[in-house]
């Protein structure tokens, strides 16, 4: 179970490193026409950047207990952070009826809880 955790942890890592450097590096006016970044025409710039910020440091901070073991809180509430990050995304698509971008949403949501769950109820990272 221990290496299933660990893979996963990798996969949140990644997946909130490469989706933060997305909105954090790429210019707006490019990002908006993106596939699938619609949701974007919503938010102002820096509302975008910010979401960015987030998930970079998330992606930071769910990997940071592998190289330092005393930061296993640290790696669970980077998990929580993901998982609250993907319920907003969740909501807007919602509200933009994308239905098909919602289930994506929800396989990270159900990853990072589960992530952060075993983190801190089993101890083990």
């Amino acid at each position: 179970m221990d290496s299933t955790i660990t893979v996963i942890q990798v996969i949140l890592a990644l997946f909130a490193g490469a989706a933060g450097s997305l909105r954090l590096f790429t210019p707006y006016a490019r990002f908006i026409r993106l596939p699938a970044q619609g949701w974007a025409h919503e938010f102002e710039p820096w509302q975008v950047k910010f979401i960015g910020i987030l998930e970079l440091a998330a992606g930071i901070g769910i990997i940071a207990s592998l190289f330092l073991q005393s930061l296993t809180m640290v790696t669970a509430l980077a998990a929580i952070g993901v998982a609250l990050v993907m319920a907003g995304a969740m909501a807007t698509h919602f509200r933009r009826a994308e239905y098909p971008n919602m289930i994506g949403n929800l396989v990270w949501l159900g990853l990072a809880l589960f992530f952060a769950y075993s983190t801190l109820v089993g101890g083990t990272v």
